[in-house]
């Protein structure tokens, strides 16, 4: 099949796959699509929303149409690397044996990741970037498509551990999740408080997202909105030449190569599940705000005049 072909069948089936998760998710239709283009761009997504938004419901059923296996990780401050890695045990025959633990699945949902120590968060870190995992000196890889959905609670309790900021840098995207609206909440009351379930349908498999992956990176983009996406990244940093006023007074750091990297991947994603065959510069606008929000670090003065990153992000455009 060609690419062109391939891109025509990855429309049709993107949207089948936005009415399968309408069955269960309410609304939510900007969150949806942003987990969407992060898994077909192999990135991973960090959700920060309030409880009971239904982001597990949300990724389980995302998890269900995609095709993929599921699991879920609840982090807590007692929670050891071993505990999701998994650990060696003596079998029967005295012998070691690796027992997998959860993070051997094609989606994990690290619940409130922000609640576990450094430790056991860095453990994950190895899983998201080499898509492998090292347990008592033997490598195993993970499998593919392999993609980590964390959920950060943002309402600050005791016990929190902030992600380092070389750790956020590994998430694609940071996609806030709001409250629903008041005709979107009647909806779901309605729906979770009858008799019925909803059944939602594989789509996909794991092989075909490889292949939609495969397809999407092959996916032309002109010099000029490379350049475009580069130069609006070079704007985050406040040293350079090039910085916003707006970044210059109220950032401490900016964002590094690896946004302008997936500024790029996840524009060839946008572009492609609206059926056109190269992105532009508005897909790159469309996938910024949760590209970056997360890689610029506000200074004090921001924070007193109550200066948001989205508003620093639309300063760029």
């Amino acid at each position: 099949m060609s690419d062109v072909a391939a891109i025509e069948q990855f429309v049709k089936k993107y949207n089948q796959l936005k009415v399968e998760i309408a069955k269960v998710i309410v609304g939510q239709d900007d969150v949806v699509n942003q987990i969407l283009i992060s898994v077909f761009s192999g990135g991973h997504s960090l959700l920060i929303g309030v409880p009971g938004l239904a982001k597990t419901l949300m990724v389980n059923t995302i998890a269900q149409a995609l095709g993929l296996d599921f699991k879920r990780i609840q982090f807590t401050p007692d929670l050891m690397p071993s505990d999701i890695l998994g650990s060696e045990i003596l079998d029967e025959d005295r012998h070691f044996k690796f027992v997998k633990g959860p993070i051997f699945a094609n989606i994990i949902l690290a619940d409130e990741i922000n609640r576990t120590p450094p430790k056991t968060q860095a453990a994950l870190l190895e899983a998201m970037q080499e898509r492998a995992v090292t347990v008592a000196g033997h490598h195993y890889k993970l499998n593919l498509p392999y993609f980590v959905l964390a959920t950060q609670n943002p309402i600050e309790q005791e016990g929190t551990y902030p992600l380092p900021e070389a750790q956020l840098d590994r998430f694609m995207f940071a996609i806030n999740l709001d409250y629903p609206t008041f005709s979107e909440e009647v909806a779901v009351v309605k729906a979770t408080t009858n008799d019925e379930k909803a059944l939602v349908n594989a789509l996909f498999s794991a092989e075909e997202i490889l292949k939609y992956q495969h397809v999407i990176r092959r996916i032309p983009v002109a010099d000029n909105v490379i350049e475009y996406a580069v130069s609006m990244v070079g704007k985050t940093r406040p040293n350079s030449e090039s910085a916003a006023d707006l970044v210059k007074q109220y950032i401490d750091w900016g964002a590094g190569p690896r946004a302008s990297q997936n500024l790029i991947l996840a524009a060839k994603t946008h572009a492609a599940i609206h059926g056109k065959f190269s992105p532009d510069i508005e897909d790159v606008q469309a996938v910024a705000y949760s590209i970056l929000r997360h890689r610029i670090i506000k200074n004090y003065k921001a924070e007193a005049e109550g200066i948001s990153e989205n508003q620093i992000i639309t300063s760029l455009f």
